[in-house]
This record gives C-alpha cells, structure tokens and sequence, in this order.
C-alpha cells in the first residue's frame, strides 16, 4: 500500500477518535514515504480552513465534500483522492467510522478499514501499511489490553 486516507470526524477528532494514536500511524506513514490524505464530508467554505491548513504539516492532501462537489459514498470521490495522491485506488487503505463509506471506497478499488475502535483500526493499518507503528514488542496495539 502506498496510499493512506482518513476520514477526519470520528477517525481523526470526535468521539471514539484517538488522535494522538492516528497522528502517530499518520506520521510514521508519512516518514516512510507514503501519501496521506483526508476525505470528509465536511461542508467546506470559510469554516473549514482549519481542516485545509492540515494539508502539509500534517497529511499530504485535505479533500473536503462541499470544496469538490461530491460526497462519500459516491465512488468518484474515492477516485478522486487517489488521483490527487497521485496512485491508483487499488494503492490506498481507506479509513472510516462509517460502514457505508468503507464500503463504497472497497467498491471504488480501496482497501476499506471500518474505525470502531482506534486501536484495532490501528492494527489493521499497520497491517495494511506494513508498519510496526502502534504495537509493543508483542505485536499488540497500543493501548489494548490481553
């Protein structure tokens, strides 16, 4: 995989998000030269600025809904993100707490990871990603317990 796309609410911020532990799989993809991004929903205009100055310091790449004029789970926004990354969809893992969009963005060629739990999440990316970011030397993610 050479691709990693994080839904923001829910996965990166918001309930049951652990931002600290995605920003570490984030940034260790980042350091091994995969392209990041965040695809939401998010309505866009001046409100969202915040989310857009993400791109850079934090992910490669912000796409935001109402800035593109499509919205998750239409396929063509997974298509979209993946050209902006500059790979294939079949090159990225996608990550979302929402099973439809998961679904949608496996349908559009993407490798789908449904965020219930940030550390399970973050052990089937490290999976995907071939990355030991996020486990002990047991191969447990972090913070979940035995």
């Amino acid at each position: 995989m050479r691709g990693l796309v994080l839904d923001f609410g829910g996965v990166l911020d918001g309930p049951g998000a652990d931002t600290g532990l995605m920003a570490g799989i984030v940034a260790d993809a980042r350091r091994r030269g995969i392209r990041t991004a965040i695809l939401s929903n998010d309505p866009g205009g001046p409100g969202a600025q915040l989310l857009r100055d993400l791109a850079g310091p934090f992910v490669d790449d912000v796409v935001l809904s109402g800035d593109v004029g499509m919205a998750k789970p239409d396929l063509r926004i997974y298509a979209l993100v993946a050209a902006r990354l500059r790979l294939d969809p079949g090159d990225c893992v996608f990550v979302d707490d929402l099973v439809v969009n998961v679904r949608a963005a496996a349908a559009a060629g993407m490798v789908g990871v449904h965020h219930v739990d940030p550390s399970i999440a973050v052990e089937e990316i490290t999976i995907l990603l071939d990355s030991d970011i996020g486990s002990d030397s047991d191969g447990d993610a972090k913070g979940r317990g035995r």
